[in-house]
C-alpha cells in the first residue's frame, strides 16, 4: 500500500511559504541538482494537495518549470478542499480520509506526495503520515507559513540510507 510523505522547500528559520503565501523566495532555487528531489519524483504515485498550495503562488508560474516538482510531475492529484474547481484530470474532494484513500489507490505501490502544510498536519493528526522529508532553501524569511504547525510532540526516525533530513513517523510505544 502506498506510504504518505510529505515534502516540503524549508527555509533555514523554518518556513515554506513566505507571508501571505508568497513564493518567490523560491525561484532561485528550483532547478538546482538534487538527486534525493529526483530519485523521489521517480517514486511518487500521486499528489495529494491542499487548496491553498493547490491553488496558491507558483515561483515559476508562466514557464516550463511550473507545477510540481518543477513542472517534472505529471500524474494523479486529489486536492483537499471545500471549494472544488472543474479543473481537468484533477480529483476534489472535501474529506480527509476520502482524499487519502482516493491518493493511495491511485499511487498503489508508489508513495503518496502531501503537498501543504495543513494536509500534513491533518494527516498525522489522525495517524496517517508516514514520512517526511524536508530540503532546505539557504534563506531566512522571517515570517510565513511554517513547516508544521501542531499541538504535541511527534518523535522521528532518520530514514536509513536517505537524506539527513528524511524521517519515517516514529510509532508511538503502547501505554
Amino acid at each position: 500500500m502506498a506510504r504518505l510523505l510529505y515534502s516540503a522547500t524549508m527555509s533555514l528559520d523554518g518556513f515554506i511559504a513566505g507571508p501571505g503565501g508568497d513564493m518567490s523566495w523560491l525561484t532561485p532555487h528550483v532547478g538546482a541538482p538534487n538527486p534525493t528531489a529526483d530519485r523521489l519524483l521517480t517514486r511518487i504515485g500521486c499528489l495529494l494537495v491542499g487548496n491553498r498550495t493547490f491553488g496558491g503562488d507558483d515561483p515559476n508560474a508562466g514557464t516550463d518549470a511550473e507545477g510540481a516538482f518543477g513542472g517534472r510531475y505529471s500524474g494523479p492529484v486529489v486536492v483537499l478542499t471545500h471549494r472544488p474547481s472543474a479543473t481537468p484530470g484533477v480529483v476534489f474532494t472535501d474529506d480527509l480520509r476520502t482524499a487519502i484513500r482516493l491518493s493511495r489507490e491511485a499511487a498503489g505501490e508508489r508513495y503518496v506526495n502531501v503537498l501543504g502544510a495543513d494536509v500534513a498536519r491533518q494527516c498525522l493528526e489522525i495517524g496517517e503520515l508516514d514520512e517526511i522529508l524536508v530540503f532546505l532553501a539557504p534563506v531566512l524569511l522571517g515570517g510565513g507559513t511554517p513547516l508544521f504547525r501542531g499541538s504535541h510532540q511527534v518523535d522521528l526516525v532518520p530514514v536509513p540510507g536517505e537524506s539527513a533530513l528524511w524521517f519515517r513517523v516514529a510509532t508511538p510505544e503502547p501505554a
